[in-house]
């Protein structure tokens, strides 16, 4: 299951901050985008490490890959296959029961779709509760972190035109697409290679 597009473009989303008390008492701001997004990727890197995969990550963020990962094996007919991964977290989720409706800019929506690329290219999307201090809950028998992660890709869609002020793409990313390590693993099949031009 692969994710889809919704027709037209849409105003980008503003981000929410919270605020708690750091050391001393003085405020602590928590919540923020880059704050947001540094929990998404470690999420990411947390699931890659579970399911035993490399996780590689480019100097420099220039073609919208936030890692790539390698299965250290054979899978499919490929040796040691590689994927490329677009990271986004989201803590305002919209949605139905079928999918969720994310808005991701243009440009980074252009980065995924099509099939001219090496490498099968995928969204990860980290759902993550609004308030921070919920993100994870720690005991000494287990770390929780909240809430899920979801796949999308969209190779089989056409890059969109590229509009003059920034604006985002709603993209339909199935809640069946949960990440989790069998998951994980699947998405080095063959299927999504022969999806590719060649």
């Amino acid at each position: 299951m692969t994710g889809t597009i919704d027709q037209g473009f849409h105003t980008d989303a503003t981000t929410r901050d919270s605020t708690q008390t750091g050391g001393a008492g003085r405020p602590l701001t928590l919540g923020d985008s880059g704050h947001q997004g540094d929990f998404g990727e470690t999420f990411i890197r947390a699931l890659a490490a579970a399911a035993n995969l490399d996780a590689l990550r480019a100097d420099r963020d220039r073609v919208g890959v936030d890692w790539t990962l390698r299965y250290p094996a054979t899978q499919g007919r490929r040796g040691f296959p590689l994927i490329d991964v677009q990271v986004k977290s989201w803590s305002d989720p919209r949605g139905t029961d079928v999918a969720w409706r994310y808005p991701l800019e243009v440009k980074n929506y252009n980065w995924l779709a099509g099939r001219d690329y090496l490498v099968p290219r995928f969204l990860f999307l980290v759902v993550v509760p609004r308030a921070s201090a919920e993100w994870t809950d720690i005991t000494p028998e287990r770390l929780l972190l909240r809430n899920a992660a979801y796949w999308a890709c969209f190779h089989d869609a056409l890059p969109l035109p590229r509009p003059k002020r920034s604006s985002t793409y709603t993209v339909r990313v199935p809640r069946a697409n949960l990440l989790h390590i069998r998951a994980l693993h699947g998405l080095f099949g063959d299927e999504f290679r022969e999806m590719l031009a060649r």
